[in-house]
């Protein structure tokens, strides 16, 4: 094998250079929506603090605990078990630790 075709399938685990030119596009994607799932987050946070400023500056509490159980009840209807887990840390990142 030549050094061409070994790096690639080194690099992706893959047995053959087809399947490591698979996955590095794969891979490629994965990256993409990773940047874009960072920045839905971070606009998610953006939101929430502005909810959060609001409902405090209006004698409110700062967190919702309904809300919240319905945000978890949603994430864990489409993803399940983990799904549950991913909305705790998204509210986590929001709102902070309570």
């Amino acid at each position: 094998m030549t050094a061409t075709t070994t790096q690639p399938t080194e690099r992706t685990g893959a047995r053959t250079a087809e399947a490591a030119e698979l996955i590095t596009g794969a891979r490629e994607r994965i990256d993409a929506l990773d940047d874009r799932i960072i920045g839905l987050v971070q606009e998610r946070m953006a939101v929430s603090a502005v909810i959060q400023k609001e409902r405090i500056a209006s004698g409110g509490r700062r967190v919702n605990l309904s809300r919240e159980m319905e945000v978890l009840a949603t994430y864990r209807d489409a993803l399940g078990k983990p799904g549950t887990a991913l909305a705790m840390t998204l509210l986590e990142l929001c709102r902070g630790r309570i």
